[in-house]
């Protein structure tokens, strides 16, 4: 059964900048494609990031490339997705998600609980 269990939410002003962190446990990782989801309060959840576990690729949302990094570390099971010069805009619920196909924006096959980041004006 996969498992993905992010951490470092928090409050930050605009401008500023966090690190996102994902341990995934319960499949070998090297054939999915990993990757952040986030859901402001009252939209439907959208794509962030993606990087495809076996050579680091990776895909962005329009509204976050140039800010947003992501980024996996396979000896820890971890991946990770630094936020730089955040917006007000970018307040929302953050999952970590797997999926077995490469490239897919619209979902993943997993998910985490989530995450919230706050980012203040």
């Amino acid at each position: 059964q996969v498992q993905l269990v992010e951490s470092g939410g928090g409050l930050v002003q605009a401008g500023g900048s966090l690190r996102l962190s994902c341990v995934a446990s319960g499949r070998p990782f090297f054939r999915y494609t990993m990757g952040w989801f986030r859901q402001a309060p009252g939209k439907e959840r959208e794509f962030v990031a993606g990087i495809r576990w076996s050579d680091s690729s990776t895909y962005y949302a329009d509204s976050v490339k140039g800010r947003f990094t992501i980024s996996r570390d396979s000896a820890k099971n971890t991946v990770y997705l630094q936020m730089n010069n955040l917006k007000p805009e970018d307040t929302a619920v953050y999952y970590c998600a797997a999926d077995t196909e490469w490239g897919r924006k619209e979902a993943y096959d997993y998910y985490g609980q989530g995450t919230q980041v706050t980012v203040s004006s």
